[in-house]
């Protein structure tokens, strides 16, 4: 897979089929439109084109915006190498490209740039300025510009907006399992290992301190969560609490995970956490050792549930 940082930069002139959206998530939903996508290319002999925005549309055009997005630009690509995909562009979405218009979107930049004689979009797709063209007019440029529309159905459509939402949902109340079961792989946050409080460190539970890659990332309920990591190539597991250490008087939201049978310095480290299922939720304790002893119990309950997964 070839990633191109705008339109203005793919320099491919073979005939492409062309998807469009932002694929938060790349979850199963995204998977199989993005089989057929590929599939449609290799029967048809076309370059499989996907045409993705960042910033998200909302982030821009609703500066009050607060949306929080399942992957940040960086993990998105992780996932999209994965899909046998040709072409990514993720093309910068701003105010001055919110104000093309229907035909200069699809004359300079779906036909004069992507050579699109494909377009598999949905049965609800809006583009132009004020996003006043829809998918009708889409076949209308093409019979011009001699490109096919095909449809994605409403019934696969909404099996995408439901998984979208379903995966939101079950993160913001640590229901892991189902939003791992909807994504097709783990639930993630990639970030860079900061110094903390070393509060772990002084009872015996050193944490590493993640500082999460990008503002914009959803992250799961506060609570304790099983964890593995790839960490000089080797997968190591680990608890991760979310939250704000209550117990000793935190005020800040950090995210922190107690390595088991490892114990190497971590800092300045970029670090991604999957997560693979929620504990308990965050608790104030009376104490510190009763803090300790919560601790020793979910390593407990960690070890336990990793022996029953080999």
């Amino acid at each position: 897979m070839i990633e191109y940082s705008s339109a203005a930069n793919y320099k491919n002139d073979r005939p492409s089929v062309v998807t469009i959206g932002t694929f938060d998530g790349v979850h199963l939903g995204h998977k199989a439109i993005l089989d057929r996508l590929v599939k449609t290319a290799k029967k048809e002999n076309l370059d499989s084109v996907l045409l993705t925005f960042f910033p998200h549309p909302r982030m821009v055009l609703q500066t009050e915006s607060s949306i929080k997005l399942i992957n940040t630009i960086n993990e998105r690509k992780k996932l999209l190498k994965k899909t046998g995909l040709d072409h990514l562009v993720i093309h910068p979405f701003t105010h001055a490209f919110s104000r093309l218009t229907a035909l200069e979107y699809v004359r300079d930049i779906l036909v004069n740039k992507l050579h699109a004689k494909k377009i598999i979009i949905g049965y609800d797709h809006r583009f132009g300025r004020n996003r006043n063209a829809n998918i009708e007019d889409l076949k209308d440029y093409g019979k011009t510009y001699g490109f096919e529309v095909e449809e994605i159905s409403a019934q696969e459509l909404d099996d995408v907006a439901i998984s979208s939402t379903k995966i939101r949902n079950a993160l913001q109340v640590g229901d892991i399992e189902t939003a791992n079961n909807f994504l097709g792989y783990p639930f993630m946050i990639t970030g860079t290992v900061v110094k903390g409080k070393a509060i772990g460190r002084t009872m015996k539970y050193p944490t590493a301190n993640l500082n999460p890659e990008e503002p914009y990332k959803l992250i799961p309920m506060n609570g304790v969560y099983i964890v593995q990591s790839r960490i000089n190539n080797k997968t190591i597991y680990g608890i991760t609490s979310i939250g704000t250490n209550p117990t000793v008087g935190g005020k800040e939201k950090t995210i922190e995970t107690f390595f088991l049978d490892f114990n190497e310095n971590l800092y300045n480290s970029s670090l991604c956490i999957e997560f693979l299922t929620h504990i308990r939720d965050e608790e104030t304790f009376k104490s510190v050792d009763a803090l300790k002893a919560a601790i020793k119990k979910d390593e407990i309950f960690a070890r336990e549930f990793l022996n029953t997964r080999e």
